[in-house]
């Protein structure tokens, strides 16, 4: 009886020492949005979950403006393709316009994109009418993700 109560032990152990590594998990965590040179008051967190259904290539932000005051909360999936992942977001408040607190605001397609493995990317956001009512355009902005 001891030597199998000691043989299953063994096994048991083995099996743990021998069990394959899992794949490494997408980075579901809270970070700290920094992007370079864009027209906004704010600072960003995102909160980084599961999509729904879960996915390997997925991954479902939260972003939450500080201060709240005169910002929207936006979010949506990202998608990991190559090393990198793609979050699309439509933003009511995208494109500040003269006073950054008071003036007018502009709406923007905010594609972010960004490498996995190092955090960093590019926000790039176009809008159909710019401000004080010229042309429409597109802006590209550097950006970071710190883990919090």
């Amino acid at each position: 009886m001891a030597v199998r109560i000691c043989s299953v032990a063994v096994l048991a152990a083995a099996s743990l020492i021998a069990a394959p590594t899992a794949q490494a998990e997408p980075f579901f965590a809270n970070y700290s949005l920094n992007v370079g040179g864009r027209y906004d008051f704010h600072t960003w967190t995102w909160s980084v979950t599961h999509c729904i259904p879960a996915a390997a290539d997925c991954a479902h932000i939260q972003a939450i403006p500080m201060p709240i005051a005169k910002a929207f909360e936006y979010q949506g999936d990202a998608r990991l393709a190559d090393g990198r992942y793609t979050l699309t977001v439509d933003v009511p408040d995208g494109l500040r316009c003269g006073n950054v607190y008071y003036g007018p605001i502009i709406p923007t397609r905010d594609v972010y994109s960004w490498d996995a493995a190092t955090l960093h990317g590019t926000l790039t956001s176009s809008f159909a009418t710019g401000c004080d009512g010229a042309p429409g355009g597109v802006l590209n902005y550097p950006f970071t993700l710190v883990r919090l």
